[in-house]
């Protein structure tokens, strides 16, 4: 036996699947840069030491990459993944839940990153980048989080084209993700109109965020803490002109019960439709309503009814069937002019004189000495005290403990408007006119942008509400008389301490609030358009322009499916249709199988370039040379991995060749 049988042939080595092949740096930069843009816009609703965990992860994955060292040990990785786990748990209180849930997500992207050894890695990655965009809006619809969510999503494509294309620049991997983004819009405003729409959020999970705005209750300090707050309440779109800014009040939670200190709802049956009969002038009005967690809408006097998943009590309030935690929009007709509540029984009327047994006596002697014959002039003589006392409208008023009412009538004389409204009806019930306490919001600026109403929790007020034989419920609002420019301008133009004001409240930053306008014209066309799309709309628009039975599920499954289906067909056309155009080594394939296929020599759809090459040899010996060369060459730059840059010249000559011999340059195969 010879030498040369003794010796077992080499092994011929095994080259990497493309998913096990390690990262270059540029494509770790981008991978960080897609994790950076996706967490970044969760920092706000996050634990600080969620985002601070995370930038000291992401710069340890930058030294990492600019070193080029590797990876660390997973069994230092999973140390830090037990500590999120268990930090999480302590932050939140709870660990199954959107917030909980997006918080240790984020750390484990972070975490990922430093792991990640290979293409197979990256992927897994950006599938938590995507995911976490999704969740972005689990807790915020708004036009921001879809611009923060839109400009992640871009990175992380050109992330994905960084990997299946390591050649490319990074314009060319941008450019890339447009067209990406770009082909998914069509499904995405197929299954936008389309796809059921469910009045509870998909995922069903509770929204355990804390929320601001007003309350079911008011004591002392409720309403002014509000006024420093310059979040957005509700905007308003009124089908004709708004009404004047006396008629600007926006009924919320109605309290009837005190117990010395503190005014509490009172609690009835819910009804249909209000218990009066609508007259006077209309306002037909539209509210984009901000998530605060409670049943209570904002309305103004008086709302008519039916209002379709509303109900009334018999305060006039308007309650939602479930909590508003989502951004959601209702309509409304009010008619100010309405003589509301002038059917009310004994019974009720005894419970809004009541009052505790005891406590501020001094108001009790003073409304025994402005009781009148009628409840008119009872009011009228409480309102005229109130005018000659001089009292202050402050938003630091004393802080006031038992008695308080004595004390804010009798003592400090400074106060903010659940002082005064408080007051009021405590004199009005201890002179026995029934009364009670309204808060919700007064006023509204008009955005010259989009002539929208817009209403902010600085706008929130507390006012008061008698009954009158004859006339009903009658509002009254006694902070007009120590303030009345908060009525007519605003509560800018009627507290002294200007500085404490909310920042876009204040003059000197005039300017401010006009790039507010803007962008709130460009929410308030989003929220109207996108996030007030409900079940409702869906069916008016499907059987308007469709002329579909938007009632039936199978119906519009359906429809989602077809219309699926043919985008599909279409983007697929269009994308091999683009292939052909724009690939010259394609196209110079094309026209070298098309050459030889006159001469007999067509190529099977089935038959790879190999084989093809194999088949022209044999059939063509003389040329056999030039045409497995043309093949084999075809073949490794069509159907290896990646084409490095220095290949492009190759992919030059070869398309040279076979346009020569496409072109009759040479003679054709003999």
């Amino acid at each position: 036996m010879s030498m040369d049988a003794r010796v077992p042939p080499a092994p011929s080595p095994v080259r990497a699947s493309p998913d096990e092949a390690g990262l270059r740096r540029d494509q770790g930069f981008w991978l960080l840069a897609a994790a950076v843009s996706t967490i970044a816009p969760h920092w706000v609703e996050q634990p600080a030491w969620v985002g601070t965990l995370c930038a000291i992860l992401f710069t340890w994955h930058i030294r990492r990459l600019w070193r080029g060292s590797a990876a660390p040990s997973r069994w230092l990785l999973l140390p830090l993944t037990l500590a999120a786990v268990v930090g999480v748990r302590l932050s939140f209180g709870y660990f199954l839940g959107k917030a909980p849930g997006l918080a240790f997500l984020a750390v484990l992207l972070s975490l990922k990153l430093l792991e990640t050894r290979s293409v197979r890695d990256a992927r897994v990655a950006m599938l938590m980048c995507f995911f976490l965009q999704f969740g972005l809006f689990f807790n915020d619809q708004s036009a921001l989080s879809a611009a923060f969510a839109l400009i992640a999503a871009l990175v992380t494509l050109g992330s994905l084209v960084a990997l299946a294309d390591p050649a490319s620049t990074g314009r060319k991997r941008l450019k890339m993700g447009v067209i990406l983004l770009a082909q998914g819009l069509p499904f995405m405003l197929a299954l936008f109109v389309l796809f059921p729409r469910a009045a509870t959020p998909l995922w069903g999970i509770p929204n355990r965020t804390a929320t601001s705005g007003l309350s079911d209750s008011m004591s002392p300090g409720t309403v002014s803490g509000l006024i420093l707050s310059d979040a957005l309440a509700f905007t308003a779109e009124f089908d004709g002109p708004p009404p004047p800014p006396s008629e600007r009040y926006w009924r919320g939670p109605v309290l009837g019960r005190f117990d010395g200190r503190t005014w509490r709802m009172s609690h009835g049956p819910l009804l249909d439709r209000p218990r009066y009969m609508p007259s006077g002038r209309r306002y037909d009005y539209r509210i984009m309503l901000e998530p605060h967690d409670q049943h209570w809408l904002p309305v103004l006097d008086y709302p008519a009814g039916p209002v379709q998943g509303v109900s009334f009590t018999l305060d006039f309030q308007a309650l939602n069937r479930f909590p508003v935690g989502n951004r959601m929009q209702f309509e409304f007709s009010a008619f100010p002019g309405t003589v509301a509540g002038g059917g009310e029984s004994s019974r009720r009327l005894d419970m809004f004189r009541q009052l505790p047994l005891y406590g501020n006596p001094r108001t009790r002697a003073l409304a025994t000495m402005l009781k009148a014959k009628t409840a008119e002039q009872t009011v009228e003589h409480i309102l005229a005290w109130l005018a000659e006392g001089r009292f202050t409208y402050t938003l630091q008023p004393p802080l006031l403990d038992k008695d308080s009412t004595d004390i804010f009538l009798f003592d400090t004389r400074m106060g903010f408007c659940e002082h005064f409204a408080g007051a009021f009806v405590f004199l009005a019930r201890a002179a026995d006119v029934p009364a009670r306490v309204v808060t919700g919001y007064q006023g509204g600026r008009i955005n010259p942008v989009n002539e929208t109403m817009t209403v902010r929790q600085s706008d929130a007020h507390a006012w008061a509400e008698v009954w009158l034989a004859g006339h009903g419920w009658v509002r009254v609002d006694p902070t007009a008389l120590a303030a009345p420019q908060r009525i007519e301008r605003g509560l800018e133009a009627s507290l002294p301490e200007r500085d404490m004001l909310p920042l876009l409240l204040q003059p000197q930053y005039s300017w401010l609030r006009q790039l507010r306008d803007h962008w709130e014209a460009i929410a308030t066309g989003w929220n109207r358009g996108v996030i007030a799309y409900d079940k409702r709309r869906q069916r008016d628009l499907l059987e308007a322009v469709f002329g579909l039975d938007a009632s039936s599920l199978p119906v519009i499954l359906g429809a989602s499916a077809i219309a699926i289906a043919l985008l599909m067909a279409v983007l697929y056309y269009w994308a091999q249709r683009r292939r052909a155009s724009h690939d010259p080594l394609d196209q110079a394939w094309a026209r070298f199988s098309a050459k030889l296929a006159r001469h007999g020599l067509a190529r099977a759809p089935s038959e790879g370039p190999l084989d093809y090459a194999r088949r022209l040899a044999a059939a063509r010996p003389a040329s056999a040379a030039i045409l497995t060369a043309i093949c084999t060459d075809y073949a490794r730059l069509r159907y290896r991995p990646s084409v490095p840059r220095e290949e492009h010249k190759e992919i030059g000559k070869l398309t040279h060749s076979i346009n020569r011999l496409v072109l009759k340059k040479e003679p054709a195969p003999s």
